[in-house]
């Protein structure tokens, strides 16, 4: 039993260890949220056992928890590279397949058809506004600056405003607003899916998004210019790999000494 006990310390030290070594590999990937293991004990008995003999018998990953702490935020000065200080997500759309994905990562440019986009082609989300800026609709859209404006002038610059408002200016002088980026929240962020570059999808565990605008409620205002950087703290990572290590030798040495006492009563003499 002692075998199978310490085998699943050996494989919780390694599951730990390699949910660091991704912490670790990502200290510098934007919008990325680190994550840590939370385990649990396993206790086996029957309605027959004596609950004050009852052993336990091992330990099990419970669960992999991610930290939605804000990161650092690294001015860069791009117009279209955004931070959200605060809650919230950036809400993208994939081009090709529709697929719906939440990120941090506000790294953003412009294609030749003035798409604002990520680096995967997921298109930023905007919600429609018109002439005034007012929002018209809380169905987002795809955030696209036309080449020219009404008065055939053609693009100059674009800026985006601390409440989300995505401003193109061309070269008549003149400034149109192209909509207000839309935010999505979540009940428990905790559950969202990663599905790698910085991207999360919603699951039955997280709820539906819920969308809103910048500087509202429990959505954070933007800061242009800027990015936020990984929430990975390397000195405490490089604190958790060694107790990860220690762990996973302890369990290593308990098997060597059940090995031990096991060739010892194999070779018992009468």
């Amino acid at each position: 039993m002692s075998f199978y006990t310490s085998l699943t310390g050996l494989k919780n030290a390694q599951t730990d260890l390699s949910v660091i070594s991704h912490n670790i590999a990502n200290s510098e990937t934007n919008g990325f949220k680190k994550s840590t293991v939370e385990f649990a004990d396993i206790v086996a008995g029957s309605a027959y056992s004596n609950p004050k003999m009852i052993q336990g018998i091992g330990a099990t990953v419970e669960a992999i928890k991610q930290n939605f702490a804000l990161g650092p935020i690294d001015q860069t000065g791009s117009a279209l590279d955004v931070a959200i200080n605060g809650d919230g997500f950036f809400a993208t759309v994939n081009a090709a397949t529709g697929q719906t994905y939440y990120t941090r990562n506000g790294s953003f440019t412009m294609d030749g058809a003035g798409y604002v986009h990520d680096g995967s082609d997921n298109r930023l989300q905007v919600f429609p506004v018109d002439a005034t800026g007012a929002v018209t609709s809380t169905t987002p859209i795809d955030a696209q600056v036309p080449a020219t404006n009404a008065a055939g002038a053609e693009f100059a610059g674009v800026t985006v405003s601390g409440n989300g408002d995505v401003t193109a200016s061309y070269a008549d002088g003149s400034n149109t607003i192209i909509g207000k980026i839309a935010l999505a929240s979540f009940v428990a962020p905790s559950g969202l899916k990663q599905v790698g570059s910085s991207n999360w999808v919603s699951t039955g565990i997280s709820g539906a998004a819920t969308l809103g605008q910048p500087g509202n409620g429990q959505y954070g205002e933007l800061l242009s210019g800027a990015l936020e950087r990984s929430n990975v703290d390397i000195a405490e990572e490089l604190v958790a790999l060694i107790s990860a290590q220690r762990d996973f030798q302890a369990n290593a040495k308990a098997i060597d000494t059940a090995t031990q006492i096991s060739q010892t009563i194999i070779n018992l003499r009468t």
